[in-house]
């Protein structure tokens, strides 16, 4: 275990020497008070909290940015250190390979935790602050329940990354294969449900079928997850006519990102370990 702490601050500390950390929250923290403050003017006068919508908002920017994000800090972490001659180095001391997998990954979760909870924090705070709503009153649940799962989806998203980091041998098709991934999961995937569901117009695609396609994709689940976190979420979403029967748990959501966590990981820990360098 100390070995692993002794990675992860090694590897804090190179993100806070390459500016990483410092890049990271301030793009957070811009583009969250910005889509924030844009997304709450619409509500002028109505009964629905202003942080409800910017829960709302900010979902939909997690959904594109936090993946991304991810890949970019995981995807070259072994396979570029392996092109630079440092990973022989450091196999030499007496760490083992399952040791600086966990130590990276753990190091880097922090620093993707930092800037969501630094750039969110900051757009939650300006905007409860500003709006006509008691600072009680607004939707801190909801609120809370983002920054977890936001904490959550950027893990799934940096296991994948290393398990595409240790797959590959180099750089640059580690890079290919990360935005590919990206798109798959971000764009293209989505797309090809409404292909289906068109296609399926007449009747042909039932919901229950639709609600498991959706769950196989983790940044569905992340969106299920907090855009029916509350009434006024689902609302503002468009979600609130879901009916009973489609409705997944919280849990079953949690679990299923918990899953596309580790599942990645361990794949990338075996392979690591059969990996010649």
């Amino acid at each position: 275990m100390n070995r692993i702490w002794t990675l992860v601050i090694k590897e804090s500390r190179d993100g806070y020497r390459n500016r990483w950390v410092v890049m990271l929250t301030l793009v957070m923290t811009l583009l969250a008070l910005t889509l924030s403050l844009l997304g709450s003017t619409p509500t002028g006068t109505t009964s629905i909290s202003p942080l409800a919508v910017t829960v709302v908002s900010l979902s939909s920017l997690s959904i594109f940015f936090i993946p991304l994000i991810a890949l970019l800090l995981a995807y070259d972490s072994v396979v570029g250190e392996a092109e630079r001659g440092t990973l022989i180095l450091l196999l030499t001391y007496p760490v083992s390979r399952t040791e600086v997998i966990l130590g990276k990954f753990i190091a880097h979760l922090f620093l993707l935790t930092i800037a969501i909870v630094i750039g969110y924090g900051i757009a939650g705070l300006t905007i409860s602050f500003a709006g006509e709503y008691g600072f009680a009153d607004q939707e801190w649940e909801s609120f809370l329940r983002l920054l977890l799962s936001s904490v959550l989806l950027g893990a799934v998203f940096l296991s994948i990354g290393y398990m595409i980091s240790v797959a590959v041998k180099e750089r640059t098709t580690a890079a290919a294969v990360a935005i590919g991934i990206w798109l798959l999961f971000v764009l293209l995937y989505d797309m090809g449900l409404l292909a289906l569901l068109a296609a399926g117009s007449d009747g042909g695609i039932n919901g229950e079928l639709v609600k498991w396609l959706m769950l196989i994709n983790p940044t569905d689940s992340y969106r299920m997850f907090n855009l029916t976190s509350s009434s006024d979420t689902a609302l503002l979403s468009g979600m609130a006519g879901l009916s009973s029967e489609h409705r997944v748990s919280d849990t079953s959501l949690i679990l299923i990102m918990l899953s596309w966590t580790i599942a990645p990981l361990v794949a990338a820990i075996a392979i690591f370990k059969r990996r010649q360098l």
